[in-house]
């Protein structure tokens, strides 16, 4: 199951791209997933070599590395946006060109342990603020310019959801290049 989704058919591909993430998620506990995406980051990267973590699995495909900063990044936008939920009523919710993202600052360059670390401190503000909600809290929604109305529990479910595809992604990766 590919979970593509480049940002020219975000929009149109919505409601499939969130049905198929939301039943990867299951009924997994939200939580459990999010706390241990950096450690099984660090598992999976642990002996890769310079190289091997910035070779792409195909041409016009990320990395290993690209994958590890793309969910940093993740991680300050979907904090953003929830604290935008929770501060403001009904706000918009702007998507981003991920693919954009990757390029223009350049992934592929990034410093793997900084990203892990940066990714680490945000995810663990951004669960924090989240233990402290009350349900009037986790019902509250924006408009999301690519998926609609999304309430502040439905991007938790997602954001779950996001890691378990890209801890799948590192690992076909990792296989493409015989490293598994």
């Amino acid at each position: 199951m590919s979970f593509a989704n480049p940002a020219a058919g975000a929009a149109s591909n919505a409601g499939e791209y969130v049905r198929r993430l939301l039943e990867l998620l299951g009924d997994r506990d939200p939580f459990a997933v999010q706390e241990e995406l950096v450690q099984a980051l660090r598992e999976e990267v642990a002996g890769l070599s310079r190289d091997e973590l910035t070779r792409p699995e195909a041409p016009g495909k990320w990395s290993v590395l690209e994958v590890v900063r793309h969910l940093a990044d993740t991680e300050i936008v979907c904090g953003y946006r929830l604290r935008l939920i929770l501060a403001e009523d009904s706000p918009a919710i702007p998507g981003y060109d991920q693919d954009a993202w990757a390029r223009n600052l350049r992934y592929r360059e990034a410093d793997l342990e900084g990203s892990l670390r940066e990714l680490e401190a945000l995810r663990a503000g951004n669960l924090a603020l989240l233990r402290t909600l009350d349900e009037a809290a986790w019902q509250r929604s924006g408009h999301h310019s690519e998926r609609g109305e999304e309430s502040v529990r439905q991007i938790f479910r997602l954001v779950a959801a996001h890691d378990l595809v890209h801890r799948r992604q590192i690992r076909r990766i990792k296989a493409a290049h015989g490293l598994a």
